[in-house]
């Protein structure tokens, strides 16, 4: 297996990227929308096996002071080997030089990303547009 890491979006398939994210399993999410999201973020990683999308991630940043990983996924083939953390780390290394790098985690996922370096935030908090969805989900309280 070799795995290739690619850092902008020219050659990706929106639609096989939003697979991506349903099998991942990070919900649903439109093909555009990925493109705007995409396009609208400084960094940017894909993890393709051979012609396959199998991993994807980015990070919003303002260049000095706050990079925002988000929106990490790797097909469920592919977990276990490594894949992620080598997927994040990337981001991180894209993201060297800000003050800070964060990311808020799927609940149950803390532990992969506190490996990683990342510590618990005692003051995160968000407003979401599915405020219902995201208390279901266990994200907010």
């Amino acid at each position: 297996m070799t795995i290739e890491f690619r850092f902008e979006p020219n050659t990706i398939d929106w639609n096989e990227l939003a697979e991506l994210y349903r099998v991942a399993p990070l919900g649903t999410r439109r093909p555009a929308a990925l493109e705007t999201v995409y396009a609208n973020s400084r960094y940017k990683c894909f993890a393709y096996d051979g012609n396959r999308l199998i991993g994807a991630g980015r990070a919003l940043a303002d260049g000095a002071d706050c990079s925002y990983l988000c929106d990490i996924a790797l097909h469920p083939d592919y977990q276990g080997r490594g894949l992620g953390r080598q997927l994040v780390q990337h981001l991180i290394r894209l993201s060297a030089g800000h003050k800070k790098i964060i990311l808020y985690a799927n609940p149950g996922r803390e532990g992969f990303y506190t490996k990683l370096g990342f510590r618990p935030m005692n003051t995160a908090m968000a407003i979401f547009q599915d405020e219902a969805d995201a208390v279901a989900k266990g994200i907010i309280s």
